[in-house]
Parts: C-alpha cells; structure tokens; sequence
C-alpha cells in the first residue's frame, strides 16, 4: 500500500476485521443501539465517545473499551461500525462497546499529546491518560443502563499504550486489561528508535500524517491525507534526502511537534523518561493480558517490557502473556497461518481468539467459562507448537554462548586461536538494505525475510554452526557481546540470529513465487545499537579509532527452533537501511548531520581466545 503507517492503523482499526464476515454491518445495526456522548473529564474537557448497546436487554452487559488516537469513526448515531471488537466473535457474543477519541484527537477536545507523561496528581484538575480512562468508566457506570458494573478495556499498538494507561490507579470497576502490541518505550524498542537509532521509514512516514497539527475538532474526511512520497522506491527516497535533517528541513519545516521534539532530545533525557509507562504499572489490581507477536515490526518490544515490568513491580499480580507467530495486529488482522514465505501449519490467530482474549473477557467480565491459561502461552516457530510456560523467560533453559569463529564458522566452543579478527569497510553512502528488492513502503515481512540478499555483500559478515545434530529450541532475550573496533569515531551494529534451512528442503506447493527453500536463511531476530550509547544512554561517547572495544547489548525476545539438520547464523553489519537512519560514523549529533559528514570507516570484528565475540541464547531444556 502507498499509505503512510497511520492511514493504515485507520484503515485496520475501522474495518476491524469486517472481511471475515460482509453480514457483520447488518448485524451489528440490527443488534446494536448505537448512542454518541461527549464525556466530561475532570478538568472540563469533553471526550467523543461512541457507545454501542445490545439491544437485547433481557440481560446486564460489562462494557469493553477502546481508547484510540485513529479515528472512533464513522460520526453520526445512524452510522454504525462494520464490526465490533477485535473480530466478530466478541461482537456476538454481547457487550457494551466503547469507542473514544483520546484528548486531543479527531472529535474530543483538548490538546494532544504523544505517550502523554503520568502526572504528579498535585491537583484535583491534572490529568494524563490513567485519569481520563479513570473519569471515563466512571460516568459510563453511573449514566448508561444495562451495564453490569464491570468495565474492560483492550487495544492494539497505540490503542495497546491507552489500555497500558488504564491500569496505575485503576477505577475499581476495571476488571479486565489487555495491552496488545502497546506502545511502550519510543527510545529503546518501539516504533521510533532501536536502542537509540532512529527507525527512519516508520518515524517519517507516520508522523507526515499523524504529526499534522488539529487546531479544532476534526472528522477523517477533513483531516490530513499523508505524505505522497516523489519516488515510490523507499531506498531511494531516504539516501537521496542525504540526512533526517535534509527530510526535515524540506518537507515538515517545523510544522510536526514530534519531529521537533526527536531533533531536541537526541539521547534519552527527561523528555524520553517522562514518556514511560513502565515505572508506573505498580499495584495493579485488573487481570491483565499482554499480547504480542514476535515478529512485530513496531512494536514487538513493548508487549515483553510491558508483562516483565508488572511481574516484576506487582508480586502476584494476575498478569499473563500470550505471544505468537505475528505481525503488527496479525492475532486478529490474519488468521495466523502463515507470514511471508514462512508457513506455520495451522491457524494460530483463530487458536488465540478462541482460547485466549475472548474467554479472557468473557470470564472476568462476565464471570463465565472456564479461563485456565499458563502464565506464558507461547507458540514456538521452527517446531510449530503452542507451549505453556510457568514464567516468562521460562526458568528451564541454559544459558549458552554461540562463538564467532574464523572463516566463517559459529559454534558453542570457545576459539582457541589468537589474533584472529574479520575487517571490511562500511560505507553510509552505500548502506545494506534491511530487505531484498525494491519497496515503496516499510513491509511487514522483512521481520522474517530471506536474508541471502545480505550475505552476499562484503560489509555483511556471516557466521554459520554445522548442521545440527538434534533440535535446539531458544527462549527469551537474546544478548549480542561483540568485541568491536573501527577507523571512525561512532558506528552501528546490527545483529541477526537466522534459521538456515537444509539444502534439500521442499519448496511450497503450489509456488507461485517461485522461491528456492533450499538454503533459505530465514530472519528470526535481529537488532540495531548506536555504538555511541554502548556504555550510556543518557552520555553518549566516541570511540577511539582503531581501538578494541566491547559493544554489548540484549536483542527482543525470541520463541524457536532451530531443528536437526538446520544451521544457525549470525549476521553482522553496520547499517539497516532505510529501516535505521544511516551513521555518519563520526562522533556527533545525527540529527544535525549534512550530507558530507558521512564518512567510510573499516570495521574489526574479534573472535579469538583473548577478544570473543559471541551471542548469548537460552536453550530450552
């Protein structure tokens, strides 16, 4: 598609998953009373809120919230949505649902503001999110009829941060919260930045439509279009802009706040701090459920900071974890079956509908069923199966260390030489493109791409076990130790964990593509750090050219296996382009650099008995 990311986001959330069933409009006028309400919160500003009653009354319904900054449209109390809720068996089976502008957005009044900071509480009238879901359930309780009593609250990506939002100082009528994809850190892992580095297509493309200013209350059909990008080549278009300056100065001005605000706080300052829903999720007292997809591309890392902080603040909290095979929105925006050329052999989102967020709500806001899940309901790429673990990372793992060796070779022995390194030469000017062939748009797929495109480059090293003897699952975070030198002054690394598949593996029947699985290297992580940020985020420093230094760092989590007769790889470059902004590889403010500032720079990479460098992974026992 030629949208930007956020017209896509409308699109998804408004249809809500309306092609699996055309009857569903129908029904959901004919068993829907649909009233809309401007919701006063404490301050006086009125939110826009569309409230869908189930006309049978027979019966007290929960209600089932979505706080949303995409549009709660269409406008209008003879306008009806095509579908309700996350796919069209929540729908039938009956709830109150909500649907609201968040502050600042579309139809409800007041300013916007992006991740808006937790308040201090020092009045009555300050509010942030949690006090606007908070004033929100409240008159909901008290002003529409029918209702149990009870109130849930679901969301996926930024709609996953407002649902995160609701959870510090819960209204007690909360029962049931399910973080999906949130938004949760836009320095360290979400959409924006990776560990520093700008993730350039989504940040641009996202923000030239979402960031345009609303003075007044808006509907879509008078609200900003999107960028139409001049070259339909997404390479092209950024490394012919020579900078995110160039992309700035040229087509946004200082017309988009957060653009502004990524050129003002380039390290993680206040400003990013501020912005961080973690450090609030203490005492909480809803069942949560947090649900991700491993191969997210915006914002896989939310949905495990999220669970982890409230395991680790909230000591017997009723907070799980449900992961699968997906892309952004894929447990209910596909039916799970598959992903790019990767097939995973049954219908993983229709086993999580099923098993898991409908029965969720359903118990806790309707106090039927049976809900029994573990505390981490996984499903494993490479061997295609859901597993339940006790805890997440699951304790039963060991943690082994996977060598860089010479000529190429990785293995879980340490190196017995000495003096032994990899050097090549990077050049910003020509960076390593994150996907094979020609895109218009970031795509999905690349989170689990063919990676052979790369290796054929010579500033992509690649490192490769022999085939393996038995089946080898890993579990969790997946942490990078290089031993790292270059003739710059500052440099990008980027690590890839990939699945070689056997040179005799069957191609797909039927083929329209034309793939060749026979050594297919399919991409089951991989992770971006600014070297500059290696020893703080908040003071970043140099390197001294030439001399030997540790970069080390932890990769998003994974769930797979590697089976008998695969190979696992390792690949490492400098640049994932147009993915990450380039690194002139000069110590400096990026967001200030010119086009002559990026500079060529030669790279070691170490791997002998005194320099290893290795990959961390939990092996499952």
């Amino acid at each position: 598609m030629n949208f930007p990311r956020f017209l896509c986001l409308l699109f998804f959330l408004c249809i809500a998953n309306n092609l699996l069933a055309q009857s569903d409009s129908a029904y959901v006028r004919e068993n829907y009373t649909k009233i809309e309400r401007q919701i006063p919160m404490r301050d006086g500003v009125k939110l826009f809120t569309s409230i869908y009653i189930p006309k049978n009354q027979s019966k007290k319904y929960p209600f089932l919230i979505n706080r949303t900054p995409y549009t709660v449209a269409p406008y209008g109390a003879n306008q009806y949505k095509l579908s309700l809720g996350n796919f069209p068996a929540m729908m039938r089976e009956g709830f109150i649902f909500v649907y609201q502008d968040v502050r600042g957005r579309w139809m409800s009044e007041g300013t916007f503001a992006d991740i808006r900071p937790q308040t201090t509480r020092k009045g009555k009238k300050d509010i942030d999110e949690s006090t606007d879901t908070y004033d929100t359930i409240d008159w909901l309780i008290k002003n529409v009829k029918g209702n149990n009593g009870n109130a849930g609250i679901y969301g996926i990506s930024y709609p996953g941060f407002y649902s995160t939002a609701a959870l510090p100082n819960a209204h007690p009528a909360l029962k049931a919260v399910s973080p999906q994809a949130p938004v949760t850190d836009w320095f360290m892992g979400d959409d924006f930045h990776h560990r520093g580095t700008l993730f350039l297509m989504d940040a641009f493309s996202f923000m030239s439509g979402f960031g345009v200013p609303r003075p007044q209350p808006i509907t879509p059909d008078k609200g900003p279009k999107g960028f139409k990008f001049p070259i339909q080549d997404n390479y092209r278009f950024y490394l012919e802009a020579g900078s995110v300056k160039n992309l700035k100065d040229k087509y946004f001005a200082d017309s988009i706040v957060f653009w502004n605000d990524l050129f003002k706080h380039p390290n993680l300052d206040t400003f990013w701090k501020a912005r961080l829903i973690t450090p609030h999720l203490t005492k909480v007292k809803p069942a949560v459920m947090v649900v991700g997809g491993f191969f997210d591309a915006e914002d896989a890392y939310g949905t495990f900071a999220t669970y982890k902080a409230i395991e680790k603040q909230n000591p017997g909290a009723n907070n799980i974890l449900v992961a699968g095979p997906w892309y952004h929105g894929g447990w209910v925006r596909s039916d799970g079956s598959s992903l790019g050329d990767i097939s995973f052999g049954k219908k993983t989102s229709m086993d999580y509908q099923q098993q898991y967020e409908l029965p969720f709500f359903k118990h806790y806001l309707k106090g039927e069923g049976n809900f029994h899940p573990a505390e981490a309901n996984i499903f494993v790429t490479g061997s295609n199966e859901w597993k339940k673990f006790a805890s997440w990372p699951p304790k039963d793992t060991e943690n082994k260390n996977l060598y860089l060796q010479p000529n190429g070779k990785l293995s879980f022995e340490k190196v017995g030489r000495t003096d032994s390194w990899d050097e090549y030469l990077s050049d910003p000017n020509h960076p390593v493109p994150y996907q094979d062939g020609i895109q218009a748009r970031r795509t999905r797929e690349y989170m689990i791409d063919d990676q052979r495109f790369a290796a054929r480059r010579p500033d992509v090293k690649t490192y490769q076990t022999d085939e393996l003897t038995e089946d080898i699952t890993i579990t969790g975070p997946v942490l990078a130790n290089l031993v790292v030198s270059t003739t710059g002054t500052d440099a990008d690394y980027v690590v890839k964990l990939i699945d070689v598949y056997p040179e005799d593996s069957p191609n797909p029947e039927p083929n329209p593509k034309n793939l060749i699985m026979g050594g297919y290297e399919m991409l089951v992580r991989g992770e971006i750090m600014r070297g500059k940020y290696r020893n703080s985020f908040e003071k970043p420093e140099p390197f001294t050219p030439d001399a030997i230094t540790k970069v080390n760092y932890p990769l998003p989590d994974v769930a797979h296996t590697f089976k008998k007769g695969h190979k696992i790889m390792i690949q490492i470059q400098n640049s994932w382009f147009p993915l990450a902004d380039r690194n002139p590889q000069k110590f400096m403010d990026i967001y200030q650099a010119e086009p002559a500032d990026f500079q060529k720079a030669t790279h070691r990479i170490y791997h002998d008995v005194h320099n290893s460098s290795f990959i961390t992974v939990s092996v499952l026992k």
